[in-house]
């Protein structure tokens, strides 16, 4: 079997789509279920407030880091589709490099001011945002009216 330019130059874009959008479903979507689906869902149940806080406390470090593992195969992804260049002039590049400094910037206030909880809320926020703008940009290797 022959690999022609064109079969080369076909799967690779295929990959990069499949992985793009199942990375960005899984941090995006695990975002925003938690923050507002999940523990709005717990505490109508009746749980104590202190046990829905401490649920949060273990949970929303997790999906942070589940965040940066996704948003890091996404630039892979759009590293491989649009080059090196799509990472500062592309949209979608700027939004990826904004949830990476915002999950960076959650882990070392999480680790070094435990106590600022304004912080962590917002760079949670920022990047469940970021992931809503990111999933109305087309996905790598896609023509952009497709």
């Amino acid at each position: 079997m022959s690999k022609s330019a064109t079969f080369k130059s076909h799967q690779p874009s295929r990959a990069a789509a499949v992985s793009w959008q199942l990375a960005q479903a899984l941090w995006v979507g695990g975002l925003w279920l938690l923050q507002f689906v999940i523990l709005p869902a717990i505490g109508q149940v009746g749980l104590a407030p202190l046990l829905v806080e401490e649920i949060a406390a273990r949970l929303a470090p997790l999906l942070v880091g589940l965040t940066a593992v996704c948003v890091a195969l996404q630039a892979i992804a759009l590293l491989r589709s649009d080059g090196l260049s799509s990472l500062l002039r592309d949209m979608r590049g700027q939004l990826l490099l904004t949830v990476a400094a915002m999950a960076l910037s959650y882990f070392v206030a999480l680790h070094h001011w435990p106590e600022a909880e304004y912080w962590l809320r917002f760079s949670y926020l920022v990047m469940a945002f970021c992931g809503l703008l990111l999933v109305l940009q087309p996905v790598p290797g896609q023509s952009r009216g497709a």
